[in-house]
């Protein structure tokens, strides 16, 4: 699998009204007589003559971006067209042309945009190095920042413009990179003109901090375009983990499995019908993610962000527990399996940070029940090899691993990492052997107080789990019973008396019996 630049835009709502555009009457853009002759030789020119010459394409690229600065600047990324979210009829888009001609200007200026970058990036005798950036030492044009201002409309924005603006600069902005200068020849044998850095990074920074604030809001899918195609390179990656992105991006990936789950559904392994959509942005996250991944051995920092607070492999988890679709399977075993093999040798990171490597990893997909997971996956047949390799190699790593685990390291992992599932840590026989471990090193009850914690999970089977544990905890530890109504056991579970769900109803009910009877045993018999 390999990571590419060539991300796709859908097509504008209204892009049966660009052929219609009159540039004459709109005197708001401020056109030059030579720049509209440029707009109008294009509109009958196949875009291969356009970009044919380095002159010519860099004109038509500014002029685009003019009418994207100007436009933006009369408020066209707010009038209606900002509106249109669904595929236009033509009458439909000449009405929306009527209404709004700088909604529609903008739009046509990065659906033109977006066809030059997609061909540059295909393999011309142009580049994008040639076009958007200038002067002997390979500076950005200043151009660049009508892109941006499309973006920092904010959600009153246009879906299509910001999602169009954003994809485009990103493709703009990893040329500069280092890691893409290659061998400083284009395809075509030509030398490639340089390209500063350092004119690239405050832009680059701006475009991953907007990405990022997608991740944190509802509007994740206007992102998902440029965010794939930063994930082209190893700066971008670095400066994504250094604002957050990898905490997000599997929080929502988490969010998303969920949804494909069927929290409702009596059977997790289906999906709800309708969900093809949500499927692929499921792999276009996945895919992100694990594009991250490759970042593991070079930097400690983005070692401690995947392991903060165990999001990342746990949505990983989910979605090979769930297994929506091969292709999104393809990314999160993938993934797992550079986790599980990661190592701190050649960037330990700072003295006296904890280490953390493949093992870490491996302990949290076990807490998290990849194992089980793992082992449905290993039944199944698969059209990619690659599945199968990276399944065998994640198999006999988690045995290893496991091995050399307590079965009280188990639960505790698992506790820990809040994916509680049935299993042989859950039952009598553990909790007459363990419970006094629940005191923890420092006598706090720790392990104690997250069970309590996850009584208020919207995972009902976790909630179950957790009544069920803190019951058996209740009759096994000396005056268990007292600790865990200081601790607030029995506040929380009397409302799950009254639960909706059944199998909860039944744990909680039996949860707080053990609680507040004396004699459990007298009472079950």
């Amino acid at each position: 699998m390999t990571t590419s630049r060539g991300s796709t835009l859908p097509p504008s709502p209204v892009a049966l009204a660009f052929p219609h555009i009159q540039w004459d009457p709109l005197g708001s853009l401020r056109l030059t007589a030579q720049e509209t002759a440029l707009l109008r030789m294009a509109e009958t020119n196949p875009i291969e003559y356009t970009l044919a010459d380095s002159r010519d394409a860099s004109m038509y690229a500014r002029v685009l971006l003019k009418l994207l600065a100007e436009a933006s600047a009369a408020g066209s990324v707010t009038g209606e067209v900002s509106r249109i979210t669904e595929q236009c009829t033509e009458e439909q888009a000449l009405d929306a042309l009527d209404a709004d001609p700088l909604g529609v200007v903008t739009h046509y200026a990065i659906a033109k945009l977006h066809d030059i970058l997609a061909m540059l990036i295909g393999g011309t005798g142009v580049t994008i190095s040639t076009v958007f950036y200038v002067g002997k030492e390979g500076i950005l044009v200043d151009q660049w920042k009508a892109l941006l201002r499309i973006l920092n409309k904010g959600g009153k924005g246009d879906a299509f413009a910001q999602s169009g603006a954003a994809l485009c600069l990103a493709q703009i902005l990893m040329t500069a990179c280092p890691s893409q200068k290659g061998n400083g020849v284009t395809k075509d044998g030509q030398k490639v003109r340089p390209t500063s850095y350092a004119s690239a990074v405050e832009p680059l920074e701006a475009l991953t901090a907007w990405i990022v604030s997608q991740l944190k809001s509802s509007s994740v899918g206007l992102a998902i375009p440029a965010m794939t195609a930063l994930m082209g390179c190893t700066e971008s990656r670095l400066l994504f983990a250094a604002s957050g992105g990898i905490k997000y991006l599997s929080r929502h990936l988490r969010q998303g499995g969920r949804k494909q789950a069927g929290s409702k559904s009596p059977d997790k392994k289906k999906l709800p019908s309708g969900s093809s959509a949500s499927v692929q942005q499921l792999y276009e996250l996945t895919f992100c993610l694990w594009t991250m991944t490759y970042e593991l051995n070079g930097s400690a920092s983005v070692r401690a962000d995947f392991a903060k607070d165990g999001q990342a492999v746990a949505a990983l988890v989910d979605l090979v527990s769930i297994a929506p679709r091969e292709k999104v399977v393809r990314v999160a075993v993938a993934a797992l399996r550079n986790l599980a093999t990661c190592s701190a040798g050649v960037n330990p990171g700072p003295s006296g940070t904890p280490t953390v490597d493949g093992v870490v990893f491996l302990t949290e997909m076990i807490a998290c029940g990849l194992m089980k997971a793992i082992d449905h996956l290993k039944g199944r047949q698969w059209t990619d090899p690659d599945i199968i390799d990276d399944v065998d190699v994640l198999y006999k790593l988690l045995v290893e691993n496991y091995k050399e685990m307590s079965r009280w390291e188990v639960y505790k992992n698992e506790v820990e990492s809040g994916h509680l599932q049935w299993g042989t840590v859950h039952t009598e026989a553990f909790f007459k052997e363990n419970a006094r471990m629940m005191e923890g090193s420092d006598g706090d009850f720790k392990l104690l107080k997250v069970l309590i914690a996850l009584l208020s999970s919207k995972d009902d089977d976790v909630a179950a789990i957790a009544c069920y544990d803190i019951g058996e905890f209740v009759r096994h530890y000396p005056n268990g019973r007292a600790i865990a109504k200081r601790l607030g056991a029995k506040e929380l579970v009397m409302p799950l008396i009254e639960h909706e769900n059944p199998e909860l109803q039944r744990h909680a009910l039996q949860c707080v019996s053990k609680i507040m009877v004396q004699n459990w045993e007298y009472v079950k018999q």
